[in-house]
């Protein structure tokens, strides 16, 4: 039972504490006179406070950097966006965002695609989506298309 650690015998670790400074002990200290404070001035006076950010008259870093406008949406959703003219200009007759991504008309990022109802289409596409204007849907059914929803 001798090698039980009693709370009298713990000690910080080495180095990890120090002494502290004593300051306004007389000259022969080092630390005697204005004690370290300097003369004259708002440091020099006991109380002294200075604001949050105050980086000693230098211009602040909350006044230095600019400023964020609004906010960030930590789950944001990154849309690939096509017209339907576009939609007609492809070789392909089933449309959705995996079909877009291979042939490089989306980017990798995307985790949706939108159907956006500008230009003309002639051709019948069937169109996955998460989203499609109500004009775009009107102008693909009339040209014989089908649109799902994903």
């Amino acid at each position: 039972m001798a090698d039980k650690i009693l709370l009298e015998d713990l000690r910080p670790a080495e180095g990890s504490t120090s002494k502290s400074k004593r300051v306004g002990r007389g000259r022969s200290s080092g630390h005697g006179k204005t004690s370290c404070r300097g003369h004259n001035g708002e440091g020099q006076r006991s109380g002294r406070t200075s604001k949050r950010g105050f980086e000693g008259g230098q211009m602040p870093a909350y006044r230095r950097l600019p400023k964020l406008k609004g906010f960030q949406l930590i789950n944001q959703r990154n849309y690939a966006e096509i017209n339907v003219g576009r939609l007609a200009e492809l070789e392909i007759t089933e449309i959705s965002l995996e079909s877009l991504k291979e042939i490089r008309k989306a980017h990798p990022s995307c985790d949706g695609l939108r159907i956006l109802g500008n230009g003309e289409i002639k051709k019948a596409i069937n169109v996955k989506a998460s989203y499609v204007t109500p004009s775009a849907k009107e102008k693909i059914e009339a040209a014989g298309g089908k649109v799902e929803l994903v």
